[in-house]
């Protein structure tokens, strides 16, 4: 059985309809990239996987049943800075651990495993304040693996970073989901990034919304950029994303 399936999912504000019958299915750690054009409906498309919009049809399923925040263990790295200024990068990873009410071995062990994977070590008392942005953004990705989430979505986490420090970030992404094997929804609007990242590709369209077409990624990471092959599936899915 696959571990997301998103069913008949469409969304209207009004007689505006942003989202029209999307069909996709997810395999357990599995890491998914969606582009689209600008203003297709990414973001609408990420609060109603979040659940922060209720669909107007259709639905996503996890393991077979409807999502439910109080069931099913969802997390979220949005773009802006979201650590919580008055903890420390160690309470901060601990905080949805805490939440959750896990046994304090487990919260210690998977706070010391992210810490770790993430080179935080000699960060973990600091404060938010004390850290460089691109640091502080590598601490609110390491609170959403913490949790071992049914599904981690992440809403272009690297969208203020410069191409240096994205590169470097998207590298520690993939280190974090090879290592917890957590199933991954990744939007951005950077083909390039998509491509580097995702073993599947959603290409979205324009409004209203369907899957435009959905592309296999099958290139080792770590990804060679100039790769004939990786260049040419860029240009590919670049074309796809069209107006027309």
């Amino acid at each position: 059985m696959d571990k997301i399936q998103v069913k008949g999912l469409s969304k209207s504000f009004g007689e505006l309809q942003v989202l029209k019958d999307l069909n996709f299915s997810i395999k357990k750690g599995e890491f998914v990239v969606v582009v689209g054009p600008t203003g297709c409906g990414k973001t609408t498309f990420l609060n109603l996987l979040t659940r922060i919009y209720t669909p107007t049809s259709g639905d996503l399923y996890i393991d077979g049943e409807p999502a439910d925040p109080k069931k099913h263990n969802l997390a979220f790295a949005f773009q802006e800075a979201s650590a919580i200024p008055w903890l420390t990068v160690e309470e901060n990873i601990k905080f949805g651990l805490k939440i959750k009410k896990l046994p304090k071995g487990i919260i210690k062990e998977r706070t010391d495993n992210i810490i770790a994977l993430l080179g935080l070590e000699k960060f973990r008392k600091q404060y938010p304040r004390e850290l460089s942005v691109s640091c502080e953004q590598r601490v609110v990705i390491g609170r959403a693996f913490a949790l071992h989430p049914d599904l981690l979505l992440m809403d272009e986490p690297y969208g203020q970073m410069d191409i240096k420090m994205r590169y470097y970030l998207e590298d520690e992404v993939l280190k974090i989901w090879k290592e917890l094997g957590t199933t991954v929804v990744f939007i951005t609007h950077n083909v390039e990034e998509a491509v580097y990242l995702a073993e599947k590709v959603l290409i979205l369209s324009n409004k209203p919304t369907t899957i435009k077409e959905v592309v296999e990624i099958d290139l080792p990471h770590p990804r060679d950029f100039t790769d004939p092959k990786f260049v040419q599936t860029r240009e590919y899915i670049t074309n796809q994303i069209k107006w027309w």
